[in-house]
């Protein structure tokens, strides 16, 4: 009998990044019951710009240090910090220029969706 518990390692899985383009290294980790996983790496100067996401999300800072920006305000995010949005808010999140290393952000989309 098979266990129905997905296991990740995800800063072991998480993308190499790539610091020559202008975004983030993406790869989705998890597309299951009611949610999809996804984690970026960032290299210090490269950004989400303005963007928004058609179901609720949780993005949390594995590593690094993120700037995530929403409606005027911004929170540092750094390890142990977490951000619940709900859908269809304008957000962006910027790895700042001056940052010692690399960046990783999970991102947990909470659509609610059922798979066979």
């Amino acid at each position: 009998m098979s266990t129905p518990m997905n296991i990740l390692q995800v800063l072991k899985d998480a993308p190499p990044a790539q610091p020559a383009r202008p975004r983030p290294a993406v790869k989705r980790l998890l597309q299951g019951d009611g949610a999809n996983l996804i984690v970026f790496t960032f290299s210090p100067g490269q950004s989400l710009p303005d963007h928004q996401a058609a179901h609720p999300i949780v993005v949390q800072c594995l590593s690094g240090s993120l700037d995530f920006g929403c409606d005027g305000e911004k929170v540092r995010l750094e390890p142990g910090t977490l951000i619940h949005l709900p859908d269809h808010v304008v957000h962006r999140v910027d790895c700042p220029a001056d940052s010692e290393g690399e960046a990783v952000l999970l991102l947990s989309m909470l659509t609610g969706e059922r798979h066979p």
